[in-house]
């Protein structure tokens, strides 16, 4: 589309909207502008007629039509002469109101076809019960410019007064435009209508997360500090391990194959080197210790004594070894210790400091809010009529710390209509924001709709799991993530425990993808028309057993479990399924 230019129409009135802007109406993660901008994405040149928007990066050309809200023919002529300034005008222009919240970039291209096909000076779309959209078009430029100047008048014309005798019209789906709150209503419901469809497998979510999630940006920091998070860049020694050769046992550093003659002095791991040894002595020395130069091996005490004549000497039958472990026997100045990935551990710390390493490039910890929600949930104090106990806010930091992930602070939001719009546009200081309810379609589920106003990514829409279903992730423009959790307590943790692993990956880089499976000895009877999540303990005799009625009201049906088993729909007793352990 090299030779092809845009005029988008992000202006007007909106007077059936109440004068809201338009454009900026989000349905489906994207606003309707953006939807616009993304079909024609391939053009040359794309100028934006209607208010400044500063959000909009500088390679989109933008123009006001005076006076503002003076209709399209006005916004056209405007965009008109922004394009007319510019070098080397393309022949075709595609001319887009920006109200549609399912135009494609394949419904663009198809008009471009017919457009160069038909030579026809302009090419209309029509939505499938046959109305002509004329806000949805493909130019002569030629065409359109004479259509233009004919008009003594541009302010408040409608658009039938610009279009041409030879035009043809094609037939698309998405081009159907929201002017009401009811259209945009009904544009958003077919929305969660598809994503009901499309819900993700447990598979497929944790592949979204893994892969799509924006990572967290590195900062090189002291590695307890990084605890949680993953290496950016790869661990390498800065020393060799052991920097000196020691002693691997308590007994003698001797020197030749003896019987030796043993000093008065003592190596001590910490302290001064015994000085070289002379062939046929041998010198008391630690575990630990710099062995002297001279060394040919260390004997341990049990496999030594002292003789009536005061010499050392080896017992008979005892087994040769060295037992001395040689510089950079471990590693060598330069070596890598850990890949980019690793997650930053205990281990890998203690690691780092065995390589005189203690700080580096870290991605992580993730730094999560936890928001609870519902009016009938009260965390502390007397109950009142009608309400219920928070029983999973006090625990979530801990399942979350099981991830690495380090808990900021715990929130609770009442229930209405804008109550989380002030949550997600101040997500600038965490990478997580873990909300539980809100998340289904009753009348206080107001979560979704937050994050289409938010202009968020979806990630998961829904999940093909029970419990868990109406679970949601979504990243805001700061880069934070949105992890909408079911209300109800067992469904929360355990979505929590099935896809925070994932999520910490794709926002850490986190390599680790090791599933726990263990023989599951009455999957049969648990599997339903899809992957369950039940809490499961390990049988003495060896295998699992699941359990196959569970109240989801409560965390009792924790208690005396080792984890929690994915029953895949189709499982059979004895199948090998996956196990998330309880830690904690």
């Amino acid at each position: 589309m090299t030779t092809v230019d845009a005029i988008v129409l992000a202006g007007g009135r909106a007077s059936r909207m109440g004068g809201v802007d338009k454009p900026a109406i989000v349905v489906g993660g994207q606003s309707m502008l953006d939807a616009a901008l993304g079909a024609v994405a391939g053009c040359a040149r794309t100028v934006v007629v209607g208010p400044q928007r500063p959000e909009l990066p500088p390679e989109i050309l933008q123009a006001q039509e005076i006076p503002a809200g003076s209709g399209p023919v006005a916004a056209i002529a405007t965009g008109l002469g922004v394009l007319a300034g510019c070098d080397f005008p393309a022949g075709l222009i595609v001319v887009l109101a920006a109200d549609m919240p399912f135009l494609t970039a394949g419904a663009v291209d198809e008009l471009l076809r017919h457009a160069r096909e038909s030579g026809s000076d302009a090419v209309f779309a029509a939505d499938e019960s046959g109305r002509p959209q004329y806000l949805v078009g493909v130019w002569r430029r030629g065409a359109l410019t004479s259509a233009v100047s004919r008009l003594e008048s541009l302010v408040n014309q409608p658009m039938k007064a610009l279009v041409p005798v030879d035009t043809t019209m094609v037939t698309l789906s998405g081009v159907t435009d929201c002017d009401t709150p009811d259209e945009v209503r009904h544009a958003r419901e077919a929305v969660e209508q598809t994503a009901a469809i499309t819900a993700l497998t447990l598979e497929e979510a944790r592949s979204v997360l893994r892969h799509t999630v924006s990572p967290l940006t590195p900062k090189r920091v002291p590695l307890w500090v990084g605890r949680g998070g993953a290496l950016a860049e790869p661990l390498i020694a800065a020393d060799a391990l052991p920097r000196f050769d020691v002693s691997a046992m308590d007994g003698y550093a001797v020197s030749g194959d003896g019987p030796w003659h043993v000093r008065r002095d003592i190596g001590f791991a910490g302290g001064q080197r015994p000085v070289g040894l002379l062939a046929g002595e041998a010198v008391r020395i630690a575990t630990g210790a710099h062995v002297p130069d001279g060394t040919s091996s260390v004997v341990r005490d049990e496999f030594v004594r002292v003789g009536a004549d005061g010499l050392l000497e080896r017992l008979p039958d005892t087994p040769i070894r060295d037992d001395v472990r040689r510089r950079g026997e471990e590693w060598e100045p330069g070596t890598e210790i850990a890949p980019v990935g690793t997650p930053v551990t205990a281990a890998l710390i203690s690691a780092a400091a065995s390589a005189e390493v203690t700080a580096a490039l870290v991605r992580g910890p993730v730094q999560a809010r936890i928001i609870m929600t519902g009016d009938e949930i009260r965390s502390e104090g007397p109950l009142h009529q009608g309400q219920t106990r928070d029983s999973i806010g006090p625990v979530l930091p801990q399942l979350l710390s099981w991830y690495g992930v380090h808990t900021q602070d715990r929130v609770h939001l009442r229930d209405t209509a804008n109550a989380f719009d002030e949550v997600l546009a101040a997500a600038t200081e965490c990478d997580l924001l873990v909300i539980v309810g809100a998340t289904g379609g009753g009348a206080a589920d107001q979560l979704r709709a937050s994050l289409d106003r938010a202009a968020a990514r979806p990630l998961v829409r829904r999940l093909r799991l029970r419990p868990g279903g109406s679970t949601v992730v979504a990243q805001l423009r700061s880069g934070a993530v949105v992890l909408g959790l079911p209300g109800n307590p067992f469904a929360a943790v355990s979505v929590l425990m099935a896809l925070t692993p994932a999520l910490v990956a794709g926002l850490t880089g986190d390599i680790r993808d090791r599933v726990l499976t263990v023989p599951l000895v009455n999957a049969a009877e648990i599997a339903g028309p899809v992957m369950r999540l039940v809490p499961a303990r390990a049988l003495p005799e060896g295998g699992w057993v699941g359990d196959v009625h569970l109240r989801t009201s409560h965390l009792a049906g924790l208690l005396h479990r080792d984890g929690l088993a994915v029953v895949p729909a189709d499982a059979s007793d004895g199948d090998l399924v996956e196990i998330l352990p309880l830690l904690g």
